[in-house]
């Protein structure tokens, strides 16, 4: 089967907590590896089904209702092909594989990368996640963020890691070095969605997505802070954007970052990528049940960025 063949049926429920939702939405929490845009197309296509019959994108649904959904090619992974990239892998067995992703490292092909990424690795290494939709990847990391990620070996293990992360039951943690002295532990509870203007950005705005991140102070440095950071939901750029808001952006982030004055810290100016590493992966595993935790400590880069800012 083709990395972009995949025809079998994903069929689960729809989880409590998102009763109220349209299914449009509700099939963008459970299913969050396909966009909006695809989703909508295969209810319009007949290919979502609630309850054995057809429903329309706008229905809402109470929680409960038994969901398939037939995936159908996606064009775009049908060019992605192995290659033989060296992973460093945490942990893996018949049902998924852990990943410590280096910083630099692309996850998805895409316009510009088609080649050399963590999906391409990951079907030179494991040739049957070609029939797993995105090559088994369920959750991102920017490709300039190091750290831990779950990829699903089989179309079982993937609905079921799916569903844990669109119910926040699998839990991701993070360091980040920001800039500034953060006062102590905190929460963001701030809305993201794309910026208005800006369409290859996000933004925190009203009309945007739910978003909530906890963060303690690991370290003080010299005009920055070490953070242990822990996401309540996962969207794109979150960590960064809700740093960002709180005026300590991550550093080195070279989107939402800020400028420095002309007496920062050497370390702090030429820190060649945003300092954030994803340190803590916790789940169930989809085959046995069992709890599973993995870690990950802070990569060399971001160890001696720490060493240098230590007063």
């Amino acid at each position: 089967m083709s990395a972009g063949d995949y025809s079998a049926p994903f069929e689960l429920s729809i989880p409590s907590e998102l009763a109220g939702l349209r299914l449009d939405q509700a099939l963008a929490r459970m299913f969050p590896e396909h966009s909006r845009s695809r989703l909508a197309a295969w209810v319009r296509d007949g290919r979502v089904t609630v309850d054995a019959a057809r429903a329309e994108a706008k229905r809402k649904v109470r929680g409960g209702e038994r969901i398939a959904l037939t995936a159908a090619s996606v064009a775009a992974e049908q060019f992605c092909r192995g290659q033989a990239i060296p992973l460093d892998i945490v942990f893996e067995d018949e049902s998924l594989l852990v990943v410590d992703k280096r910083a630099g490292l692309v996850v998805h092909p895409g316009a510009g990368n088609r080649d050399g990424t963590l999906a391409n690795a990951l079907l030179a290494h494991a040739p049957q996640v070609a029939a797993v939709p995105r090559s088994g990847i369920v959750h991102r990391l920017d490709k300039d963020t190091s750290g831990l990620l779950v990829v699903a070996k089989s179309l079982e293990a993937h609905t079921h890691l799916v569903r844990q992360i669109a119910t926040r039951t699998a839990k991701r943690e993070y360091f980040a070095v920001v800039h500034g002295s953060v006062g102590g532990a905190g929460e963001v509870d701030a809305p993201i969605g794309r910026h208005p203007r800006l369409r290859t950005r996000m933004a925190v705005t009203a009309r945007g997505k739910p978003a909530r991140t906890r963060y303690q102070v690991v370290e003080r440095l010299r005009q920055a802070t070490l953070l242990a950071v822990s996401l309540e939901t996962g969207r794109t750029h979150q960590i960064r954007l809700h740093m960002h808001a709180i005026g300590h952006p991550v550093v080195g982030d070279p989107t939402y970052g800020k400028r420095l004055r002309a007496d920062a810290e050497a370390a702090l100016t030429q820190f060649p990528r945003q300092a954030l590493h994803a340190a803590r992966l916790a789940l169930v595993h989809p085959a046995t049940g069992n709890a599973c935790e993995w870690s990950s400590p802070l990569p060399a880069d971001m160890h001696a960025l720490v060493k240098m800012l230590r007063r």
